[in-house]
C-alpha cells in the first residue's frame, strides 16, 4: 500500500470515528518534530520548558525523521500539533479534501542547499548528468526544491539523473565513500557534509528565491483538535512565539541548548564548528511565508506529487488559518502576517 492511500485510509477512519477531544484539562498536547536545525523551536522549547509553562498541561513530544511518516500519524489522531516541511504539510492537506490539518504559523526559513564533493569538478546542473544526487526523502521539501531545479535547467529527474530518496545519516555516510554526486539536504547536514565528507556548496537555497526567504518547516494542527481546543492552541503559539524571540535575541544560549537536545536526541551533540555554520544559514522564524510555499507547492504538483485534479492558481483555500497567530501579533504590536 503507498503511503498516499495509507493517509487517506487514517483520515476516513479518523473521521468516522470522531475523537473526543483529546486535551481535556490535565491531558497531555501531543506535537511532533524532527530533530534537525529547522524544527529549532520545539528543541529549545523543551529545554527551556516554555511551551509547557504556556499551555497549562504537559506536552507529549514525539520524534519523527521524516514528513509524510508525521502527516500520517496526525491524521491517524496520534498527534495534535506538528513542525513539518511545507511540502508533507500541503500534499495531506490537498489529499484530505482540506479536512486533515491547518497550518497556524511558521518555523524556519533557508538552511537547504545542494552540496557536491569539495574536489569535484561540477560547476553546473549540466555537469550532473547520469550522476546520482540524493534527497532525504521521496516528496519531502528539499526532493521537491532538487527535482523541479534539475527540471527548470533541462534535466529530467530519473532519466537524465537519478535522483534517490535517502534518509540524512545513510547520505553523509555515501558521502563519505564517494558514491554520491551531491545531496541537497536541511541543516545541520549541509554544514556535515562539508565538514565531515568534504564536501562544498554548490548552490544555497536561498539563492533561488525573492530575499532569500523560503519555509522549510511550518506549524500545523490537527483540524478536530484545534476545532475542540482552540484555547490550548492559543497557548501553544503563545509559547512558539516566545521562543522564536528568545532565540533571535538569544543566539549564543539558543545554540547551546539546541545542541543539547540533539545530542540528547541523536547521541551526540554537534561540534562546535558545525553548530555554528549550521545555525547561521537558518532563519528562525514565525512566519509562514505563504507566497513562497505556495510556490514550492505549485512545484510539487507540477513533479506529479499533489492531486492531479488540484487548483492552486488562487492559492489554497482552508490551507492558512493565521487568526490566533495574528492577534498574538497585534498584542504585541506586530505587522499581521499572511498565508495565501
Amino acid at each position: 500500500m503507498s503511503r498516499f492511500a495509507f493517509i487517506a485510509g487514517c483520515l476516513m477512519v479518523t473521521l468516522f470515528f470522531s475523537q473526543i477531544g483529546h486535551a481535556a484539562a490535565g491531558q497531555a498536547v501531543r506535537i511532533g518534530h524532527f530533530p534537525n536545525m529547522t524544527h529549532a523551536q520545539p528543541l529549545v522549547g523543551r529545554s527551556l520548558g516554555t511551551f509547557e509553562k504556556r499551555i497549562g498541561s504537559a506536552v507529549d513530544w514525539k520524534v519523527f525523521n521524516a514528513g509524510p511518516s508525521e502527516m500520517e500519524a496526525l491524521i491517524a489522531g496520534q498527534i495534535d500539533i506538528a513542525y513539518v516541511g511545507p511540502n508533507p504539510a500541503v500534499n495531506a492537506f490537498l489529499r484530505s479534501k482540506g479536512k486533515a490539518l491547518r497550518i497556524i504559523a511558521g518555523a524556519a526559513s533557508g538552511g537547504a542547499a545542494l552540496v557536491v564533493p569539495g574536489n569535484a569538478s561540477i560547476k553546473g546542473p549540466q555537469d550532473f548528468k547520469g550522476k546520482r544526487i540524493a534527497s532525504p526523502e521521496l516528496g519531502n521539501t528539499q526532493d521537491v526544491a532538487l527535482r523541479h531545479w534539475l527540471k527548470s535547467n533541462g534535466l529530467t529527474p530519473g532519466r537524465d539523473v537519478p535522483v534517490s530518496p535517502i534518509k540524512n545519516p545513510d547520505i553523509l555516510m555515501l558521502f563519505q565513500q564517494k558514491k554520491l554526486a551531491g545531496a541537497w539536504v536541511p541543516e545541520p547536514w549541509v554544514s556535515r557534509l562539508i565538514n565531515e565528507g568534504g564536501g562544498r556548496i554548490m548552490l544555497d537555497e536561498r539563492s533561488l528565491w525573492p530575499e532569500g526567504k523560503f519555509p522549510t518547516a511550518v506549524v500545523v494542527v490537527r483540524t478536530e483538535f484545534y476545532e475542540k481546543n482552540r484555547e490550548q492552541v492559543r497557548r501553544f503559539l503563545e509559547a512558539h512565539v516566545e521562543v522564536t524571540e528568545w532565540m533571535q535575541k538569544n543566539p549564543a544560549d539558543a545554540r547551546k541548548r539546541l545542541n543539547e537536545q540533539l545530542g540528547r536526541l541523536a547521541g551526540k551533540p554537534l561540534p562546535p564548528q558545525i553548530l555554528t555554520e549550521a545555525f547561521s544559514r537558518v532563519l528562525i522564524t514565525y512566519d509562514p511565508l505563504g507566497q513562497p510555499l505556495l510556490t514550492s507547492a505549485r512545484w510539487a504538483h507540477e513533479l506529479g506529487y499533489l492531486p492531479r485534479n488540484a487548483d492552486l492558481s488562487g492559492g489554497i483555500r482552508g490551507l492558512f488559518d493565521l487568526t490566533l497567530l495574528n492577534d498574538l501579533l497585534k498584542k504585541r504590536s506586530l505587522p499581521a502576517l499572511r498565508g495565501n
